[in-house]
């Protein structure tokens, strides 16, 4: 088991490393052009790897993934939360009372066909 180990471990650091490398914008690789990374990653197993992480690629910090212009959670973006506001849909209330309604009709007709069928009896 600890011999597959020493192959799957640095191959699956390899694939990760390559469609990482391969998915980054050309604009976000440092020192190197996109393709010789790639050839890097392949040739050198496991040191091209671990250079791809350390300096190929320019890392932003997880704060400022998001917040320039990107895409922001419906609950923390205010446009949407006035739009909610804003939408003309039917009153609670008046749909409450259309249910209400609909339910004492319903328990009506039922009272109706169990005092109907006992009469039959």
């Amino acid at each position: 088991m600890l011999r597959a180990l020493l192959y799957i471990l640095p191959l699956a650091l390899t694939i990760y490393a390559f469609i990482d490398c391969l998915n980054t914008p050309e604009e976000e690789t440092k020192h190197l052009p996109k393709v010789v990374w790639v050839i890097i990653i392949l040739l050198f197993w496991i040191v091209g790897p671990i250079v791809w992480f350390f300096a190929g690629k320019a890392r932003r910090p997880a704060s400022a993934r998001g917040r320039a212009g990107g895409w922001v959670a419906p609950d923390d973006n205010p446009e949407f939360l006035k739009s909610l506001k804003q939408q003309d849909g039917p009153d609670d209330e008046a749909v409450l009372k259309d249910w209400e309604a609909d339910l004492r009709r319903r328990e009506e007709e039922l009272k109706k066909r169990e005092s109907g069928e006992d009469t039959e009896k």
